[in-house]
């Protein structure tokens, strides 16, 4: 017998399995939609979470899914790259029945009751109820193709095999002959197609013949399969326009056209990366992630996709936060191995340090590649952390410190220096650790924990150009700043615009 998902006790013969619960009543007519149907309306009256892991689409494009398959559509979710399409597509098989039966032998699934190809209907001829049935999983039912110029209709739904033909001794133009493509090996099943617009025009004629009709022609040879499929695709909407890649006659043909988007709000896009950033990982120094530098990640992101200097039409992916806190992670997991520090606690630094999973993320303006993809990156991180810091200081006094530099102190934060050295660093500068309590940093907290919040006050102040920071990673007072409120009698803590002579020295 076949095992599937542990069991043994299924049919493995026609006969046996019209005598046990796959009738054929229950499986004759029931098409692949059907099935999803059925099993969605399930969970949907029991509550079920139907695409668990997808966050900030809740309330707009698991909905539309929900409607597409309720409805029985072939459905296109469009939207820009690192949106979780195809993660949503996969998880369409969750909605499956956990066992299938098919003609055991049959290229293209053949349902047992009603075998669609010659092959399929033979065999039953010949063997009656002992016609052998084997069983498909729902990982087995999905098929997924990456739409490419060099696809082609063999490739999508067949073509003639001369081995074939010689093997069995017969006429080229048979059935028999015929080697199916990636459609009719989809049977019974859901077949996905990656940026839908890329296919030449001629595969998505065959497409929606496909899809309306149910009929193909192979080498000219017409062969009638009626297929049983959900069809499912992705595309970027640029392209998939009346001026895109893309034939009116197949968009008609798509039942539902879904919009995915990037995270609406800041939590949302935090709880993303929060559960596939890889940084729960096996490492000789414990971590301590503060939230404050989550968000500034997070923030990287708004701030590129509001960005002018980068295209629109791009979209700004999601694994770029993601790749931002590994690459954060791992310099501070390098700096605790360096330093001989257990725990560590990421700091700005180490945003800095990540700039190499940010730049090869972006698709810059012709503006932004006139300043450079790092210059683009380094503003905004310098933006981010301004704007997180605002969130939390706001209504904060920090005029003792930076009185303190107006009045001469500066300090030199190294990439490599341990939390404690900061921390002596750091605790002339009056005022300073006791703000970061408002970073939510409590008494007794570690010392790498609050060297990375006073850290990042610092970062904040220089963000809003109250205090100056070197490539070299030395805070001192803001000149221009100093001087103007010196002139007006009075200090400014209003960021002021950078000249063009200052850019190199601030970052």
């Amino acid at each position: 017998m076949t095992q599937t998902h542990g069991r043994w006790d299924l049919p493995h013969t026609l006969g046996a399995l019209r005598r046990s619960e796959y009738s054929e009543e229950r499986i004759a007519g029931r098409t692949v939609k059907d099935e999803l149907r059925e099993n969605l309306l399930r969970k949907l009256s029991e509550g079920a979470t139907l695409f668990p892991g997808i966050v900030g689409y809740e309330d707009t494009v698991i909905p539309q899914i929900v409607n597409a398959v309720l409805s029985r559509h072939n459905f296109i979710l469009l939207g820009l790259r690192g949106q979780a399409k195809t993660r949503l597509i996969r998880m369409l098989t969750t909605l499956m029945d956990d066992s299938l039966p098919y003609i055991a032998g049959t290229e293209v699934h053949e349902n047992p009751y009603r075998p669609i190809s010659r092959q399929g209907r033979l065999l039953v001829e010949e063997m009656g109820e002992e016609t052998p049935v084997a069983w498909l999983t729902p990982e087995q039912r999905y098929v997924e193709k990456l739409a490419t110029p060099d696809v082609t209709i063999a490739d999508m739904i067949g073509d003639i095999d001369p081995i074939k033909a010689a093997r069995r001794g017969a006429d080229i133009s048979d059935e028999l002959t015929m080697h199916y493509g990636l459609l009719p090996r989809s049977n019974r099943g859901i077949f996905a197609i990656n940026e839908l617009p890329d296919l030449a025009g001629k595969i998505q004629v065959g497409l929606f013949n496909i899809m309306q009709e149910g009929d193909v022609q192979i080498k000219g040879y017409p062969v009638r399969l009626p297929l049983d499929l959900l069809l499912v695709f992705t595309a970027n909407p640029e392209d998939y326009t009346a001026r895109g890649k893309i034939i009116s006659p197949l968009k008609d043909r798509i039942g539902s056209e879904i919009r995915t988007h990037y995270p609406a709000e800041l939590k949302h896009g935090m709880a993303i990366t929060r559960q596939e950033a890889w940084t729960k990982r096996r490492s000789p120094v414990a971590l301590e992630i503060p939230e404050y530098i989550r968000e500034v990640v997070e923030q990287i992101a708004f701030l590129a996709r509001e960005d002018k200097k980068i295209d629109k039409r791009s979209g700004v992916s999601q694994r770029l936060p993601i790749t931002v806190m590994e690459n954060i992670v791992s310099n501070a997991e390098r700096r605790g191995l360096a330093a001989g520090e257990n725990p560590v606690a990421p700091r700005v630094v180490d945003i800095y340090s990540a700039l190499p999973s940010i730049t090869g993320k972006l698709e810059l303006e012709y503006e932004g590649e006139m300043k450079g993809g790092e210059f683009v990156a380094r503003e905004l991180v310098r933006t981010a952390v301004g704007r997180v810091f605002s969130q939390h200081l706001d209504g904060v006094n920090c005029n003792g410190i930076v009185q303190w530099f107006d009045l001469g102190g500066s300090v030199q934060l190294e990439e490599t220096v341990n939390s404690q050295d900061m921390l002596r660093q750091l605790t002339s500068i009056q005022g300073l650790l006791e703000k970061t309590a408002a970073l939510g940093v409590r008494a007794g907290a570690s010392n790498p924990v609050r060297a990375s919040a006073a850290e990042f006050i610092l970062e904040g102040l220089s963000a809003h150009r109250r205090i100056s920071r070197t490539e070299e990673r030395v805070f001192g007072a803001d000149e221009r700043r100093r001087e103007a409120a010196a002139s007006a009698g009075e200090v400014s803590s209003a960021p002021e615009p950078r000249r063009k002579e200052d850019r190199r020295r601030f970052q």
